[in-house]
């Protein structure tokens, strides 16, 4: 495997010869730093043999900001993969939590991709999003919300996304988790083929696999989150 870190705010992970490329975008915070938070996802999907793309960002109440910029970092780690490989890959897009928002209000709409695979999707407000933002809010006679907001995020999706091949990874134990409303959003559109699927675990799942082992050893490692990323990484590989 071979790692590239560039000028932009992406972490590139490249096989010799990788089938395809998967761009991946985490959740709020724990983006900052993919390949700690998401190293054992990360390493499954290397050993199915794709090259990653891991966007990593710093939490902002501008959304579409975050979007563009990685949709625009991500078309460039593209190019210079094809330009080693002389050949371009077909893309598959993946994101946790806000990272699925992130990937479904970009300005392609789906177009560059051949699938989205949606884990824990979250599109709360700001003000359940972050700790005592209402109060603040409240107390000194202000309004922050991200943009768009949640309301408007759901908008967008149904008008501008066209991408129909989407798998929608729900965990049973996720209090975050709105996968619900994004299926009944993208189900509007006409020749949908978007897919639902209901695993066991909570919304930080496919996360903290490694942030345990990376703080306490291998022994604390929970054999369920290994297996479930395990299969998950096996879901996106075979999903059609």
């Amino acid at each position: 495997m071979f790692f590239k870190k560039f000028q932009f705010n992406t972490n590139c992970y490249w096989p010799s010869n990788p089938k395809k490329i998967i761009e991946f975008i985490g959740g709020s915070y724990l983006a900052t730093r993919p390949d700690f938070a998401y190293k054992r996802f990360i390493e499954n999907l290397l050993q199915k043999n794709y090259a990653v793309h891991a966007y990593r960002y710093i939490p902002q109440f501008d959304h579409q900001e975050i979007s563009y910029n990685a949709l625009k970092d991500f078309k460039s780690c593209k190019k210079v993969l094809s330009k080693r490989l002389n050949k371009e890959l077909k893309t598959v897009r993946v994101g946790h939590s806000l990272g699925c928002k992130l990937h479904l209000i970009s300005p392609d709409g789906g177009r560059n991709c051949e699938k989205f695979i949606s884990i824990s999707f979250n599109n709360f407000s700001a003000n359940n999003s972050i700790p005592l933002l209402k109060n603040i809010s409240q107390k000194f006679e202000f309004r922050s919300e991200f943009s768009p907001s949640p309301k408007r995020t759901l908008k967008i999706i149904n008008n501008t996304y066209i991408q129909n091949k989407n798998l929608l990874i729900k965990f049973d134990d996720d209090k975050l988790d709105q996968t619900e409303s994004l299926l009944s959003t993208l189900k509007l559109r006409e020749n949908d083929e978007t897919k639902g699927f209901l695993m066991k675990g909570n919304h930080t799942l496919i996360a903290s696999a490694g942030l345990r082992e990376d703080f306490l050893g291998k022994w604390a490692d929970d054999n369920l989150k290994r297996k479930t990323i395990k299969k998950i990484s096996h879901l996106i590989d075979n999903f059609t």
